[in-house]
């Protein structure tokens, strides 16, 4: 079993690990300065205290947008698959919290929390997952495909390890033109056990490329554990086959995220030399909201909700007196608000028309492209 993260509430630690054996990674300092007062409590030291609200609104709004798409999913309201990222919300904002808003993010289909962490509007968010005219890909792609090139979100991949190529050539496209971006490609623990995944961190070493490969490790590909999936369970030290630098990060802790996110994107910012972050979380729900997770014992939920990450956040908010009850409960009572703003919206929007159904066939027009649906005439 993989020994689960247990909450250090940040003395001292951020518990990751490196692959390639290096010495303990220690905290980075935060490259964002802020005039806000900073905590005081030394779980905190250090920190802008306006930034650890920020962080706890994020998380929470994902929370609850969320909780709302799993509703609309019951009511019909969204169609095809839906993958959440209850539990996983720390891992989400201490992730995008690492980028610039230059930098491009690739991901697999449990890409909700990522898309609002970007910076898209939930209710653009929403409508997409309603396939509705307004969505980020102008509902053309569902839950599992979001898209939008201004945020710099480039999918959204319903195939496994779909997006792994796909974020390498664009690193290398990056590494060509001489840019400064980074590539962040995000996917779930099952995904290393894939022919992609392998062959993408070969080139990517091979080449120096900038692009930071995160794996989600919620100790369960769909319905498998990771020990009976993977002969190397510890995930990170798969990037030691290719001479990369690894580590392993609690991904119940947003700070913990975002400081190794941020070294490691960094680094591969200013030298183009590519990492793999594997962070450690818990799934609350089911692998999809369809998924009532039966082949889990009692005890794994147990301890998943234990180590919930918008729960103990926001206590050790409180009891560093960063917020206080009725703070804490604005933030909530907002992100409640937004979620069901973005469900309004996506209620309101239109859908497709069904004369559009084969405008996205091609990128550019094709001559003799046929258009016909099923009920029309062969000739």
């Amino acid at each position: 079993m993989i020994p689960p993260f247990r909450s250090s509430h940040r003395k001292g630690s951020v518990m990751a690990e490196t692959a390639t054996r290096t010495k303990p990674a220690t905290r980075a300092k935060s490259t964002r300065r802020s005039t806000a007062k900073s905590a005081k409590s030394g779980a905190f030291s250090g920190e802008s205290a306006e930034l650890l609200r920020g962080y706890f609104q994020q998380m929470t709004l994902i929370r609850r947008f969320e909780e709302r798409a799993a509703q609309g999913y019951t009511q019909a309201k969204i169609g095809g698959y839906c993958h959440l990222n209850l539990g996983e919300e720390a891992t989400v904002v201490g992730l995008m919290s690492a980028l610039r808003k230059t930098d491009l993010l690739f991901t697999n289909y449990r890409e909700h929390g990522y898309a609002l962490a970007k910076g898209i509007e939930p209710g653009r968010v929403m409508a997409e997952l309603y396939g509705r005219t307004t969505g980020t890909s102008k509902g053309w792609g569902g839950s599992m495909h979001m898209f939008d090139v201004e945020a710099g979100l480039l999918g959204g991949y319903g195939i496994v390890g779909g997006q792994i190529p796909l974020a390498t050539g664009a690193a290398m496209a990056i590494d060509y033109r001489g840019g400064d971006q980074v590539v962040m490609c995000q996917m779930g623990d099952g995904t290393t056990n894939i022919g992609a995944f392998h062959e993408a961190l070969n080139i990517a070493a091979l080449w120096n490329l900038p692009v930071v490969f995160v794996v989600v490790n919620n100790f369960l590909g769909m319905g498998t554990t990771v020990e009976k999936s993977s002969a190397e369970s510890e995930l990170y030290k798969r990037a030691s086959a290719y001479r990369m630098h690894g580590e392993r990060v609690d991904g119940n802790d947003v700070l913990a995220v975002r400081d190794a996110a941020t070294r490691l994107v960094e680094r591969a910012r200013e030298s183009g030399g590519p990492a793999l972050l594997e962070a450690v979380s818990h799934r609350l729900k089911g692998h999809s909201v369809v998924d009532p997770a039966k082949y889990r014992s009692e005890e794994s939920v147990q301890e998943a909700r234990e180590h919930d990450p918008v729960v103990n956040f926001r206590a050790r908010l409180v009891e560093a007196g960063v917020l206080d009850e009725d703070g804490a409960q604005e933030i909530e009572r907002l992100a409640q608000a937004d979620a069901d703003a973005a469900v309004a919206f996506a209620d309101d929007s239109p859908h497709p028309e069904v004369s559009t159904l084969f405008d996205y066939t091609y990128a550019t027009p094709v001559a003799n492209d046929s258009r016909r649906l099923p009920a029309d005439p062969v000739f």
